[in-house]
């Protein structure tokens, strides 16, 4: 079994992939969306969202990584494609699942589900523009505001080329309101002859089990299930693995923080931090203390202080 981190806009950049593939369970990972808009990238566009690509596309735990582009025109993703590969991602990944709003606006994400025909010409191009050994993969949701189209732009993308899809089973309609509907999935699956990977509301080792038994798949995609467990991969792919308790944790957590303060700026570093502890307390009620003791607080040296001096064990537990 394959399990995937999968990128989340705002969410699971460089410093928290960093932080889950050390903890462990993560095959591969793959970062957020790069905007192609009608212009040429500089390298230091790609090597911001995906530092990792300055050591070998990989993670610190030397978890691959490949890189997510988002756009609408063949020639100008192709050739940002290209320039990107040089760079030695895992792979170049394309984004047609983005659910937000100014994204679909701008014929982005999403919205490209209501136009297989372009799906295939942008998978095309990126196929034709990176060596033939770089993997070029793509995740899509069931379709933009209905599924009926769904085994359509699935079939698209396969057919420009892509050597793999992830499938998350709702549709930019549904947003992220549960249920998933990985029955979808399967159906996503016969229609195509590349692999494909089972992706949405995947909490738990129990959710995990029936999305594979519904969905036919034995690779599996985490996104928020993993930032809210961060012990979910390892649960998964180590049955009878013991859980991760909120002591083993708390040594990650205050590395992320040192993280967060060496590469974030100083104004967005207390929101990365709360936003992490806000999903952590889906699963550790121990992170609903440490969540309420900073979240009026927005100075890093404040946080600090109150986390993680002298030590985050004598403040976070």
């Amino acid at each position: 079994m394959t399990i995937l981190l999968a990128p989340m806009e705002g969410l699971l950049d460089f410093t928290l992939r960093d932080i889950l593939t050390r903890i462990g369970g993560i095959d591969r990972c793959v970062s957020e969306f790069i905007r192609v808009s009608g212009t040429l990238l500089p390298d230091r566009v790609f090597l911001r969202i995906v530092p990792e690509l300055a050591h070998g596309g990989r993670t610190r735990a030397g978890v691959p990584v490949r890189a997510q582009l988002m756009g609408s025109d063949p020639v100008c993703l192709a050739e940002n494609a290209a320039k990107l590969a040089a760079l030695g991602p895992a792979g170049i990944d394309l984004n047609f699942g983005c659910p937000a709003k100014v994204v679909n606006r701008h014929r982005g994400g999403a919205a490209l589900l209501d136009e297989p025909e372009l799906l295939a010409k942008l998978v095309g191009a990126v196929r034709r523009a990176v060596p033939p050994s770089m993997p070029v993969s793509a995740k899509m949701r069931l379709g933009n505001l209905c599924d009926t189209r769904a085994l359509e732009c699935a079939q698209a993308i396969a057919s420009g080329g892509a050597d793999e899809l992830v499938v998350h089973a709702r549709t930019k309609a549904h947003g992220y309101r549960p249920p998933a509907y990985w029955e979808r999935i399967s159906d996503v699956r016969t229609a195509v002859t590349i692999p494909v990977v089972a992706n949405g509301e995947i909490w738990s080792r129990e959710d995990a089990s029936r999305c594979r038994e519904v969905s036919g798949c034995d690779a599996l995609m985490l996104g928020r299930g993993m930032v809210s467990d961060p012990g979910l991969a390892l649960a998964i792919a180590r049955p009878g693995h013991a859980a991760l308790s909120w002591q083993a944790l708390l040594p990650f957590i205050a590395e992320f923080w040192q993280l967060i303060r060496a590469h974030i700026e100083p104004r967005h570093r207390a929101g990365r931090l709360k936003q992490w502890l806000n999903y952590l307390r889906r699963r550790y009620p121990e992170a609903a203390a440490a969540y309420a003791a900073v979240r009026t607080v927005n100075q890093p040296d404040a946080v600090s202080a109150r986390l993680f001096t002298p030590s985050p064990a004598e403040h976070l537990q």
